[in-house]
């Protein structure tokens, strides 16, 4: 397991859906509150998060092998 990958990715997902209620304008009180943009990028940006989350999560292969 890689945490750096796991902690980065936890990131990126928070903040996507931080994003993504921002710009459906559930989350109020910022520039980006209401704008269309960024309830299209925080998903985008939430999915990426899981991915690089979940590549820290996959063990290396070295010779067929995991690594414990």
């Amino acid at each position: 397991m890689k945490p750096v990958r796991v902690a980065l990715g936890a990131f990126l997902v928070l903040i996507g859906v931080v994003w993504f209620l921002q710009g459906i304008d559930v989350l109020g009180g910022s520039v980006m509150s209401g704008v269309t943009l960024w309830a299209v990028l925080g998903p985008v940006v939430a999915v990426v998060g899981v991915l690089v989350a979940l590549s820290g999560f996959r063990g290396r292969r070295r010779n067929g092998h995991h690594r414990a």
